[in-house]
């Protein structure tokens, strides 16, 4: 069959893609097509026609899913946050367990690997204590438009209630694009590079009601501080109102440079107990409600009785190098953002910490040092790169160190996948188990904890 652009064909979709499309296929022939679900029959606008593949627009569902629902938001299908509202919840928890299993299969090579259940969420709606919102202006409507990008795009979508964000957002939202509009202030284009509002970053303490909004502006200066903070005054909870300057031809959302014009520098967060400080630029997991399922997973895996030297590279603000430090003889935590250093430090000595130090610099760089300069060899490694996963020298060092245990938190199978068989291939290490985590329903994301085990050590529930 010969497949023409802008024509009509129905096609059988058997699969999800890695954005949360459908895949198609019709003699043989493939075809992407979004807000399409497995089982499903549809009728598909072709868009885009390759050599073996097209992109195509559903136009129609000839038979319908049995785990298809109705998103909760009127802009699902337009936007590109939450590619699967509309597979119920359930379905998406299939999904994602089968996704890792498969990236562990395809390209670590392991077969029969104990992938568990995924974690869930009891309401996996509006759990997001971080939203990042591009500003651009609507010609046409003559007004700001305040939201998130189109799929695969740059194009903001106005939005008002996000489904997966913090309630509060909404309000906050509202009142910036009153606040663009009555002072005039131009919006960024990211065409001409002029402008000066370009994101809105809002960052919610879910379990202190505490919220911080940054400003991200394209400039120097920025004139509006006292309208800003005047415009925000009645939010309930606002604690910290920062201009962040961003000057870049750049894709990257913030800038270098932070001023407070309001309150503190940073909000605090509890997860498990534990306080943390969280400043504009630090890495903080987004969903509090996992996050302390999360780092119970990992606190777990590392079999920690007391007694053990860790290292947690990549520990950010030290969120799971404190949750380890509860249970270890001493952590060694790593962060290349030094404003993350400093907020980790602070936790560490506002929760009684005092078994746990902090390095700044990159983990390739810094573990080395702590292992070849100060003979820090660890009983347990935990590591949480990011999506890219670990660097090659890095793993290297893994195997040389021979740490009894490696606990890998990991935000993409795929790559989860690859330095698992590079830390498993010479047989030094083996993968006992896998638990992902349900961080992001609604998205395609899943993270993961992976427990590796030492090959002449046994598993603790072995020993007992």
């Amino acid at each position: 069959m010969e497949f023409i652009k802008n024509q009509k064909y129905t096609t059988e979709i058997t699969d999800i893609g890695i954005n949360g499309e459908g895949i198609g296929r019709t003699d043989g022939f493939t075809v992407f097509v979004n807000n399409a679900l497995p089982g499903e029959k549809a009728e598909v606008l072709m868009m885009k026609v390759k050599k073996n593949y097209g992109y195509g627009k559903l136009t129609r569902i000839i038979t319908p899913s049995p785990d298809r629902v109705k998103p909760l938001c009127p802009i699902a299908d337009k936007c590109g946050g939450c590619s699967l509202q509309h597979l119920a919840y359930p379905a998406q928890l299939k999904f994602k367990q089968a996704l890792v299993r498969e990236n562990l299969r395809r390209i670590g090579g392991f077969e029969g690997i104990d992938v568990l259940p995924v974690i869930d969420m009891d309401e996996p709606y509006y759990y997001r204590s971080k939203g990042q919102y591009p500003v651009s202006f609507d010609k046409k409507q003559k007004k700001p438009n305040i939201g998130f990008y189109a799929r695969a795009s740059h194009r903001v979508i106005d939005c008002g209630r996000c489904f997966i964000a913090d309630k509060c957002n909404e309000e906050i939202i509202t009142l910036l694009r009153t606040f663009i509009g009555k002072n005039n202030i131009p919006v960024y284009s990211e065409e001409t590079h002029s402008g000066l509002i370009r994101h809105i970053l809002i960052r919610n303490g879910a379990n202190t009601g505490e919220i911080m909004v940054c400003l991200v502006v394209n400039g120097r200066n920025f004139k509006y501080k006292n309208e800003l903070v005047n415009a925000l005054s009645g939010v309930k909870g606002i604690k910290s109102i920062v201009i962040n300057y961003n000057t870049e031809k750049t894709n990257v959302i913030l800038g270098k440079k932070c001023e407070t014009v309001f309150g503190s520098d940073s909000i605090t967060e509890k997860i498990g107990g534990l306080k943390f400080n969280i400043s504009p630029l630090s890495f903080f997991q987004v969903n509090p409600t996992q996050t302390e399922k999360l780092y119970s997973a990992a606190l777990e895996f590392a079999g920690l009785t007391g007694s053990e030297t860790v290292i947690d590279a990549y520990c950010g603000t030290g969120s799971i190098t404190l949750f380890l430090a509860q249970r270890a003889k001493r952590v060694f935590g790593v962060e290349i953002i030094p404003e993350a250093i400093e907020n980790a430090k602070a936790n560490a000595a506002q929760n009684g910490i005092t078994n746990a130090e902090f390095f700044c610099g990159s983990s390739e760089e810094a573990v080395p040092k702590l292992y070849e300069e100060r003979g820090i060899s660890p009983d347990v490694m935990v590591v949480d790169p990011p999506r890219k996963g670990c660097e090659a020298s890095l793993l290297e060092l893994f195997l040389k160190m021979q740490p009894k245990r490696i606990v890998y938190v990991s935000c993409d199978s795929a790559t989860l996948a690859r330095d698992l068989k590079i830390l498993c291939e010479n047989g030094a290490y083996r993968v006992e188990k896998v638990q992902p985590v349900d961080m992001f329903p609604h998205g395609m994301h899943i993270e993961n904890v992976a427990l590796l085990i030492k090959n002449n050590e046994v598993d603790l529930k072995e020993q007992l």
